[in-house]
């Protein structure tokens, strides 16, 4: 009896069928030239992540890269996230059943994603905790001035700064990684432990983000999970955001309420609720993504008895309003708008 072919060999596979496999786990994606095109590694709808159809200008048929977070791989990998496959064995048996070699087993939902992570995520989320402690703290630091540009001013434990991080432009990119400077964030489970680490690559000369392909990066696992900040004092209602600048734009006008933010839309509507929280306030971007994750998490936190209320922005995102209106302002709207919904704060 031959050998079972390599890793290698199955990947080959897939990417010849790339299209295939495109329409087969990713449904909500569409086709746009040579691309595949979906929201995440989730499957969700969306234009974040590509997926090659076909090689091209020595570029591999079935390499990807999601531009929100900087991940990227070949078909193994992906199948591996669309499935959040327990171990790497589990995702070789899809990949076989999908080629004709195995019988096919059934597809996990999203409450059979594993609880422990595979030996190839544990090495990613051992590199994201290596990575944020070798950061130091963000006063002082470019980390500091990109923020502080932006009118942000809550800052916390959870961002770091770190003057060389490895930067590579992608998979394809011939040239040695380069290093640069960025701002570090760890994402952390409902225990508190570092799952991730969210990097936002800057650029000296502006202080502003690098004029880069994807400066703002993800290494280890978000889904889930978030970069949080507490207020030190006890509470049971939490504002869970999108992306970081977002999110601490709500927490520089309330800095009275502890945040959480998801990064992406999409992990905003994937967000695991920690135990103790009655209240969650979904602090959306005025967009349609923001508005479709915001149903989601809305459902699954009504499905648990949680309440839930609702904040969108006056203009595309909450950093925008924060800027253009100043943070008094957006404290004046933000409180207008959770009086509204049944809660009422002293407004010092």
């Amino acid at each position: 009896m031959s050998a079972r072919r390599s890793i290698a060999d199955l990947s080959a596979d897939l990417a010849d069928r790339a299209e295939s496999f495109c329409r087969q786990y990713f449904p909500e994606g569409s086709k746009q030239g040579n691309y595949w095109q979906v929201g995440d590694t989730s499957g969700a709808k969306g234009q974040s992540l590509a997926i090659r159809l076909q090689a091209q200008g020595g570029r591999k048929a079935g390499s990807w890269t999601d531009f929100a977070t900087g991940e990227y791989g070949d078909l193994i990998d992906l199948m591996h996230e669309r499935l959040g496959s327990v171990t790497l064995k589990e995702t070789l048996r899809e990949a076989r059943s999908f080629l004709g070699e195995a019988p096919c087993p059934s597809l996990p939902c999203d409450t059979q994603r594993a609880e422990c992570p595979d030996a190839a995520s544990s090495k990613r989320i051992a590199r994201a905790r290596k990575l944020f402690a070798a950061g130091k703290p963000v006063l002082g630091t470019l980390a500091a001035t990109y923020l502080q540009g932006r009118g942000i001013t809550r800052l916390g434990p959870a961002l770091r700064y770190h003057p060389r991080v490895f930067l590579r432009q992608g998979e394809d990119d011939a040239d040695p990684p380069q290093r640069a400077p960025a701002l570090l964030a760890k994402i952390t489970d409902n225990r508190g432990q570092i799952t991730g680490c969210a990097r936002f690559y800057l650029d000296p000369s502006t202080g502003g983000l690098a004029e880069i392909e994807s400066p703002k990066r993800i290494l280890g696992q978000l889904h889930g999970h978030a970069i949080r900040f507490w207020s030190g004092k006890a509470r049971s209602d939490l504002i869970v955001g999108e992306g970081l600048e977002n999110t601490l734009s709500v927490g520089t006008a309330l800095s009275e309420f502890d945040l959480a933010s998801c990064l992406t839309a999409t992990h905003l509507g994937l967000f695991i609720p920690p135990p103790g929280i009655k209240r969650i306030w979904i602090a959306r971007d005025n967009d349609e993504a923001g508005r479709t994750a915001s149903l989601r998490l809305r459902n699954q936190l009504e499905s648990l008895g949680i309440a839930c209320g609702g904040l969108v922005p006056n203009m595309g995102d909450f950093n925008d309003d924060l800027r253009a209106f100043g943070k008094d302002a957006l404290r004046r709207s933000l409180l207008e708008a959770m009086k509204v919904q049944g809660l009422e704060i002293e407004d010092g």
